[in-house]
C-alpha cells in the first residue's frame, strides 16, 4: 500500500491548491509564530478556499501547534476549519484525551503520549532509528525530500511528512519542487 504524503508548512494558497490537485493528502499549517512557515487563521482559511468544499476535496488539513494549549487549538481548529490536530512536542495523555473529546483526530511526536498518529522526527532524534509501527499511524518526518525518498520508504511508513525539501527559501514551498518529489516517490513505488 502506498504510503499517503503530507506537506507541511505550507502558507501560500496557491500552493495549497497545485498541491492538492497533484495528488498530497495532507497539508499542513503551522500555527507556531516562530516558525518562518508560519499561519494565521485567517492564512489558514485563505488557502482551504481554494481547496474547494470539504465534500469534493480529499486533501486533509493539518494543524500544527507546538506551545499553544488545548483550549487555544480547539479555537484554532474550529475557526480555521482543520481536520487534524498535530502536536509538535511531547503530549500527555490528557491532551490527546481531551482534543479527540472534541472531536479530532491527534497526532503527536515520538515520546509522548501516543495518538492516532506518531510522528518519527529526525530533527527530534526519532527518524528512522527510533521508527517503529504501533497501532497507530506511523509518520516519518525530518529532512525527507527528492534525493532519500527511497530511503525513507523502506521504512514503510503509513505517511511521509515533506517541508523544506520542497522550499526555495524558508517558508518559500516551490510546486515545480513538489512535482520533482512527487515522480521521484512514484518512481521508487514502481521500482524505476
Amino acid at each position: 500500500m502506498r504510503p499517503e504524503i503530507k506537506v507541511c508548512g505550507v502558507n501560500d494558497a496557491a500552493f495549497a491548491e497545485s498541491a492538492a490537485r497533484a495528488g498530497v493528502d495532507y497539508l499542513g499549517f503551522i500555527f507556531e509564530p516562530s516558525s518562518p512557515r508560519a499561519v494565521t487563521v485567517e492564512k489558514a482559511i485563505e488557502c482551504g478556499k481554494r481547496l474547494g468544499d470539504a465534500a469534493s476535496c480529499r486533501v486533509r488539513r493539518v494543524g500544527v501547534f507546538v506551545k499553544q494549549t488545548t483550549a487555544e487549538i480547539v479555537e484554532t481548529m474550529r475557526n480555521a476549519r482543520l481536520d487534524v490536530v498535530q502536536l509538535h512536542r511531547r503530549a500527555t495523555e490528557e491532551e490527546v484525551a481531551a482534543l479527540r473529546a472534541a472531536g479530532f483526530e491527534v497526532w503527536t511526536l515520538a515520546g509522548g503520549a501516543p495518538g492516532d498518529g506518531v510522528l518519527f522526527d529526525s530533527s527530534h532524534g526519532d527518524g528512522e532509528r527510533g521508527f517503529r509501527r504501533g497501532p497507530y499511524k506511523a509518520i516519518l518526518a525530518g529532512g525527507i525530500g527528492e534525493s532519500n525518498v527511497a530511503e525513507a520508504l523502506r521504512l514503510d511508513p503509513d505517511v511521509i511528512d515533506v517541508n523544506s525539501s520542497l522550499e526555495t527559501s524558508p517558508g518559500v514551498k516551490s510546486a515545480d519542487l513538489l512535482d520533482r518529489f512527487l515522480c521521484r516517490f512514484a518512481s521508487v513505488q514502481i521500482g524505476v
